[in-house]
């Protein structure tokens, strides 16, 4: 991932050196388990802890030759070790080590992620109960509905991140596995409880059954979690690139002092933080597609997935990370605009309330079909030529033949559409 995308925190984790430090402590911890069935001598597996170290670059060399490497790096960590490095790798597969230091990192990574999302989480909570009661214009295809608040929205949000966060959860445990079982998952030269004590070690546990490879329908549904994540990231920023539009003007994000909105016009304030969100979104998406498409390899293993693996671990967890701190930024910093939302609230004329007239009818013993093209004819003369829909439904003698105006005036009250704002928010966090 490109260094303007990624924090350190995450880049470090798929950095050469994290890995090639976890693919020791796999071949460190195998043979002190091996040390416990008398397959390793104990002085060999202290000497491999003891002068157990690796050169990136002299790596990097071996592998030119090799073009293999597990065994550029196996070979190079014998020549610190010395003859006692024999003892290294005994019973495993290349597989054994790939496959577990991969679980360990995406483990980290996911770490890292569920922080983000607590992180967020604050910020919408926060967000939420400051505009609680803030009424503002829904809108449904677009168009003005009924009134919501901004308070609602954040909390929507809200919602949506915790069922995230326990969908994070959920793929991390699932994701959690260790495999030291060998060529083709047998155990033949390694026994079973080898692979238990590795996966303790390195906080796993142990695949139940692998081929040569960990399952990577494990792997899937890890990357399809980061791609649902992603769209929930994408949909907070949609809202807000709506709600900061010259035309509606609700919401816009935070435009610091020296900031510069346009190279050709001095005056743009653009929502470029969310909009470069939505482009992240659509990267960590496209990460997931190709983590399902590695669930099919042939027989006990292939390498078709090693290569995609390569890309899609380091690149959907760096981008997500940016992208879920990114939007706790813009949630925590994000302008609300009351007057321009109360302005929009008002802007048609008192339209927002025509279900309200319709039900009223219903009530009074109007027919709904009746009650709808009453209601609608006067709400489009409002919509068409302007004016507000009260005083059309007032002036029409059909309308107030079954409701007199005394009755139509409290039906256009904003406090109907808000007396359950504690309910929904008694639902999320479990206080009003």
């Amino acid at each position: 991932m490109i260094p303007r995308y990624a924090r350190p925190a995450m880049t470090a984790i798929w950095e050469p050196e994290n890995k090639f430090r976890i693919w020791f402590e796999i071949e460190a911890h195998a043979c002190d388990a091996l040390v416990k069935l008398g397959v390793v001598p104990a002085a060999a597996a202290k000497a491999v802890w003891e002068r157990g170290k690796w050169d990136i670059a002299r790596i990097d060399e071996i592998e030119r030759e090799t073009k293999h490497d597990v065994i550029a790096f196996l070979t190079n960590l014998a020549e610190h070790v010395g003859p006692e490095a024999r003892f290294v790798h005994q019973g495993m597969t290349s597989s054994d080590v790939l496959d577990t230091c991969l679980s360990v990192q995406l483990v980290q990574a996911t770490d890292i992620l569920i922080k983000d999302i607590e992180d967020l989480l604050a910020a919408l909570k926060r967000r939420a109960f400051e505009h609680k009661m803030t009424v503002a214009m829904g809108r449904s295809h677009g168009i003005h509905a009924e009134p919501v608040t901004m308070g609602l929205k954040f909390a929507g949000f809200y919602a949506e991140f915790a069922r995230n966060l326990a969908r994070l959860k959920t793929a991390r445990d699932e994701i959690a596995t260790c495999a030291i079982s060998g060529a083709v998952g047998t155990f033949a030269n390694i026994d079973p409880s080898v692979e238990e004590y590795v996966a303790k070690k390195m906080g796993l546990k142990s695949e139940p059954i692998s081929t040569q490879v960990i399952p990577r329908d494990r792997h899937a549904a890890y990357f399809a979690t980061l791609g649902v994540i992603a769209s929930s990231i994408e949909r907070a920023a949609t809202e807000i690139r709506h709600m900061q539009r010259t035309e509606v003007r609700e919401a816009e994000e935070y435009f610091s002092p020296g900031q510069k909105g346009s190279s050709a016009m001095p005056h743009k304030r653009n929502p470029v933080l969310t909009e470069n969100l939505t482009g992240l979104a659509r990267m960590v998406r496209g990460y997931a597609l190709p983590a399902m498409e590695n669930v099919a390899l042939w027989h006990e293993r292939d390498i078709s997935h090693s290569s995609v693996e390569r890309f899609i671990g380091p690149d959907a967890t760096i981008t997500l990370d940016f992208a879920l701190a990114r939007l706790a930024g813009v949630i925590d910093k994000l302008v609300i605009y009351p007057d321009a939302i109360a302005r929009n609230l008002n802007m048609m004329g008192g339209l927002v309330f025509s279900q309200r007239v319709l039900l009223a009818l219903t009530q009074a013993g109007v027919s709904r079909e009746d009650a709808y093209s009453l209601t609608q004819r006067n709400a489009m003369k409002v919509w068409n030529e302007g004016g507000n829909l009260l005083d059309r439904l007032k002036a029409d003698p059909e309308v107030t033949a079954h409701l007199k105006p005394a009755q139509l005036e409290p039906l256009f009250d904003m406090g109907y559409h808000t007396k359950h704002v504690d309910t929904i928010f008694k639902r999320v966090f479990g206080t009003a």
